[in-house]
C-alpha cells in the first residue's frame, strides 16, 4: 500500500509538472499602459561591434545622399570618448568640455592634424541606431552625417550607471594616421 502512494504521488507531481504555463511574459507596462524601455547596457567588450555597427549605418545613409564612405579614425574616436563621459560628469549635452574646450581643441589634444567638419552629441537610453534616427530628422545634425567633405569619423559613448548613454560623433576630413608597411617576410634559408 506504502509503494501505492509513492507511485501514485510521483504520478500526480509528474502530471503537475506538465501543466505550467507555456506562455513567456509580455512586456512589462507603465501606468500609462506602453511598454517599459529596456535599459540598453554596453560594456567595454561591446566597443568595435558599436562603433563598426554605426559606422556601417552612417555609410548607407551617405551612400544613399551621394556622399562617399566615412572611415574610423583613432584620434577622432579617443575625443568622442573624452567628451562622452565630460558631458556626463556635466550632466549636460553641449559641445562645450567642462574646462571650456570647443570640438576643435578636443581633437587637437589628441594628435588630429586633419580638418573637423562637425560635432553631434546626445544624452539618451537609445541605441547607437536610434540615436542616429533622430540626428537623421534634424537638419543640422543630418548636415554632418552626410557632409560630402568628411572622410573621417570618430565614434563613442559613456554610460552612467543608471544606463544613461552620453553619445558623441565626430566627422572629419585629411591626416588620416599612416599605417607603417608591414615589411615583407624575408626567407629562411
Amino acid at each position: 500500500m506504502y509503494d501505492r502512494r509513492i507511485a501514485l504521488f510521483m504520478m500526480l507531481g509528474a502530471g503537475l509538472s506538465a501543466c505550467t504555463p507555456t506562455t513567456t511574459a509580455g512586456p512589462r507596462l507603465g501606468p500609462d499602459g506602453r511598454p517599459l524601455p529596456r535599459v540598453y547596457r554596453l560594456s567595454a567588450s561591446d566597443t568595435a561591434d558599436v562603433q563598426f555597427r554605426m559606422l556601417d549605418a552612417v555609410n548607407a545613409l551617405r551612400q544613399a545622399a551621394g556622399a562617399g564612405p566615412l572611415q574610423l579614425n583613432a584620434e577622432l574616436n579617443a575625443a568622442a570618448a573624452t567628451h562622452s563621459r565630460d558631458m556626463s560628469v556635466q550632466n549636460r549635452p553641449w559641445h562645450f568640455g567642462s574646462d571650456g574646450s570647443s570640438p576643435l581643441d578636443r581633437v587637437r589634444r589628441v594628435g588630429f592634424r586633419g580638418s573637423l567638419l562637425g560635432e553631434n552629441i546626445s544624452e539618451t537610453y537609445e541605441t547607437e541606431l536610434q540615436t542616429l534616427a533622430a540626428w537623421m530628422e534634424n537638419p543640422a545634425t543630418r548636415e554632418i552625417i552626410v557632409d560630402p567633405r568628411a572622410t573621417l569619423m570618430g565614434f563613442s559613448w559613456f554610460q552612467e550607471p543608471n544606463g544613461k548613454i552620453w553619445w558623441t560623433m565626430v566627422t572629419g576630413s585629411g591626416a588620416a594616421p599612416v599605417l607603417a608597411a608591414i615589411p615583407a617576410p624575408q626567407p629562411v634559408f
